[in-house]
């Protein structure tokens, strides 16, 4: 390729996919050339273990992308360093005339994207962010006056508002591909060559299980049985496109449809108060004493409080990276609620284990079980964890198969006794709020 030829070029991040790519479309159909890239980036690699499952699950993404574009001819440029240095590099070596990206509501994601943006201005180019990766971004779903949501109710009524008014688009990248640069092969860096352990981890292709979705209401809430759609790494990583689940959702499942709204709420949720990364969303709930005790959160990260439900949920996770969500709540209220220790460790933990993990929903899952987010009387949710047992495991199907050691001595006594836990919390909390 000559030094310097003029291209646009689609930068893909959490949108790993070449088909309904809402950026790549508008760039195909907008500009020829294009060229395609993706960033291994080390200000993230670099904070994460060397077998961190969730960058073999990126890799996976991208060698599946080159495979599919090799096959058409074209090629998938990728680099393995720090975003600002990369740019640099390409401005260097091509006349860059536009970029194009999806947006990406994270905090570090919107600096990265601030710097990049300035970059471009400085060589002339122009810069393209849309909406990709949310069914409504942060500005679509408002009040009357245009001030944000702050409780979900009344925001999922606005939603469906909208969705009339603007109902689900797809735009069809994969039918444009043929506009992206010619390549020879390029090489793709090993996950042994950027430090992390290249382990042959088998992967599924995103399916939407439409079997499942005239029971999701109900069965959803059973983790005894394989009810849930299992997609949430996908939609966090874009493998998947929401826009399409999201239609899907519309014929066949009113409950998977509130699930996206939650996640676009919680997304909203951290575009506008982005200081709920570090702290409550509602201020006074940062005045909580917490105990923090260290030895009953290692018991609670091993899942040994003695709490079938728990501990059956913290084993599932430690195990595959993978939480039913039912269990996501009981296990975070076990740990503000009745451990009295601070959402945030929880939060940590979580985003260190889940394939899944996403910023804005985890934050905003552990802000509700602690009762410092979006909620009208949050405190007063205290989950009983042996009913919630009772309820959604009745035949102990769920916590069996992660506890085998259920019923016999090796298995622990409860940590706290639940009725004196709850009565400590709600005295806790009556005491924060009133500071």
């Amino acid at each position: 390729m000559p030094v310097h030829q003029a291209v646009s070029i689609f930068w893909f991040r959490r949108d790993l996919r070449l088909h309904d790519n809402h950026g790549l479309f508008r760039a195909l159909t907008q500009h020829k050339p294009v060229l395609p890239v993706f960033i291994f980036d080390t200000d993230i690699l670099d904070e994460l273990p060397m077998g961190d499952q969730r960058v073999a699950f990126i890799h996976w993404a991208i060698e599946n992308i080159s495979n599919q574009l090799r096959q058409l001819g074209k090629e998938l440029l990728v680099f393995h360093g720090k975003p600002l240095d990369v740019w640099g590099q390409l401005f260097a070596s091509y006349s860059v005339t536009d970029i194009y990206i999806n947006s990406d509501h994270e905090p570090y994601a919107r600096q990265r994207d601030g710097d990049i943006q300035a970059l471009a201005a400085a060589h002339s180019a122009r810069f393209h962010a849309f909406k990709d990766h949310v069914v409504f971004h942060e500005h679509e779903v408002v009040k009357p006056g245009g001030a944000a949501y702050t409780v979900f109710t009344p925001y999922a009524r606005r939603w469906r508002e909208q969705l009339l008014i603007h109902p689900v688009l797809t735009y069809e990248s994969e039918n444009h591909l043929d506009r992206l640069l010619d390549f020879p092969n390029q090489t793709l860096p090993s996950l042994a060559e950027m430090g992390f352990l290249d382990r042959k981890i088998l992967f599924d292709e995103p399916f939407i299980p439409e079997h499942l979705l005239p029971g999701y209401a109900t069965n959803r809430n059973l983790p005894g049985l394989d009810a849930t759609t299992k997609l949430g790494i996908h939609l966090r990583f874009g493998t998947l496109s929401v826009r399409k689940l999201a239609l899907l959702a519309m014929a066949h499942s009113e409950a998977l449809l509130n699930e996206l709204i939650w996640r676009d709420f919680y997304a909203m949720v951290l575009w506008h108060f982005p200081h709920v990364v570090h702290q409550a969303f509602k201020p006074a709930y940062d005045n909580i004493e917490w105990r923090n005790d260290p030895k009953e959160f290692e018991a609670w990260c091993l899942g040994k409080t003695g709490y079938p439900m728990v501990d059956a949920g913290m084993r599932q996770l430690n195990d595959t990276g993978y939480m039913h969500n039912r269990l996501r709540m009981v296990t975070a209220s076990f740990l503000a609620k009745h451990l009295l220790i601070d959402w945030r460790w929880g939060e940590a933990y979580f985003a260190q284990k889940l394939m899944d993990y996403d910023l804005a929903s985890n934050n905003g899952g552990w802000q509700w079980a602690a009762g410092s987010g979006c909620d009208a009387a949050p405190y007063f949710r205290i989950f009983n964890p042996e009913l919630q047992r009772e309820r959604f495991d009745p035949h102990w199907t769920y916590c069996k198969k992660w506890l085998p050691e259920l019923g016999t001595s090796l298995y622990p006594e409860p940590m706290v006794d639940h009725a004196l836990a709850r009565k400590r919390a709600l005295r806790e909390y009556e005491r924060a709020l009133k500071a």
